[in-house]
């Protein structure tokens, strides 16, 4: 097992507000970070001491940045999985490609996780119009189109409640490949947040009960309610399969559905993830904190809960502007991010409070 020592250097694809909290945490750990992106800027600048911008498709842009670091991770997944091949070539990238590669796919996804015996809703590939029509004819009427790829916090997928939906549907997405999934019926709505060490070690967080508004994640809370801590034996085994099947090292987050029939899956993330932000307050060992020792191949730290209860609230848009209020309450911890502008729909912090 490769061990990068405190000192070295970390290469993050991505300078968004996750590639922002891993650069804190593993400056913690005493390591430099090294933010790779096509921007000039993003949150992630303001606490790495390095920036380069380039796009995911130069080649000699990757080999020279991977060159300069001792480890790449990555904080989002709309990357080209070439791009993590042209890396790992140069040096270690952790995790690997092959997990970008089911993500990035949807159909690819539930099929992976199919496969490995998890239930998930109803499905069907998309790729022409008759190919939706077809599908809710099986599935049904009442199903969401999702494109296949570059869909997230609701964006790229539109819901159909009649047959008739399906001309207005295909438009909506942009008449590109996708999925209609079946509606599935559930109470509640829950994420399984692990880490899974260089050796194969695995450590979970307590599963935080999730609340999505317009599709995008409005609070998590851990504990959860007894249902969702009924299912999470089962949703963990799932998890642990899929990090497994992927040989896969660092934060791996699976969102579940609390149904009647059990843990539906309904997406991974292959990196550190909003529903687990609490866990910078909240866990003893934060989900950053715990990617950057598992991707340099350093013991992982407790996941307990450092108080009984906690709860996280996301700041869209405008929200970021009662910073001053949330402050006011000494149990708030505020994070912003740094950006410049607040529009509807974008993250621009979160705050996170621990009930004793």
């Amino acid at each position: 097992m490769t061990t990068i020592p405190p000192g070295s250097t970390i290469g993050i694809l991505g300078g968004g507000q996750l590639g922002r909290m891993i650069a804190v945490a593993a400056a913690q750990l005493g390591y430099r970070t090294h933010i790779f992106a096509p921007e000039d800027s993003g949150p992630a600048a303001d606490v790495s001491p390095n920036w380069t911008r380039g796009a995911y498709a130069d080649a000699a842009a990757l080999s020279a940045f991977a060159d300069s670091v001792d480890v790449v991770t990555y904080e989002f997944e709309n990357i080209d999985p070439s791009a993590v091949d042209t890396l790992a070539r140069h040096g270690l990238v952790r995790p690997g490609a092959q997990a970008l590669r089911v993500a990035q796919d949807r159909l690819a996804e539930k099929r992976f996780v199919c496969d490995l015996g998890g239930l998930t809703a109803p499905f069907a590939p998309v790729d022409s119009l008759d190919d939706l029509e077809a599908a809710i004819e099986t599935i049904g009427s009442r199903a969401i189109l999702k494109t296949n790829r570059m869909g997230y916090d609701g964006k790229g997928q539109t819901r159909l409640s009649e047959p008739g939906d399906a001309v207005g549907a295909w438009n909506a997405i942009g008449r590109q490949s996708a999925i209609l999934e079946g509606f599935v019926t559930f109470a509640e709505e829950f994420s399984v947040i692990m880490v899974r060490g260089a050796d194969g070690a695995v450590r979970f967080w307590d599963s935080p009960a999730n609340v999505h508004v317009d599709g995008i994640l409005s609070t998590s809370t851990a504990p959860a309610g007894p249902l969702i801590e009924g299912q999470v034996d089962q949703a963990r085994a799932l998890a642990k399969q899929v990090a497994d099947a992927l040989d896969y090292v660092g934060v791996l987050t699976l969102e579940f559905f609390a149904s009647a029939d059990g843990p539906v899956f309904n997406e991974m993330a292959p990196r550190v993830h909003n529903s687990g932000h609490w866990t910078i307050e909240g866990a003893v060992t934060s989900q950053f904190e715990n990617h950057v020792r598992a991707i340099c191949g350093l013991p992982l730290g407790d996941t307990g809960l450092a108080a009984p209860r906690i709860e996280m609230r996301n700041l869209i848009g405008d929200d970021v502007a009662a910073w001053g209020e949330i402050l006011s309450d000494p149990a708030n911890h505020l994070h912003l991010y740094g950006k410049h502008e607040a529009r509807p729909g974008r993250k621009m912090g979160h705050v996170t409070r621990l009930v004793l």
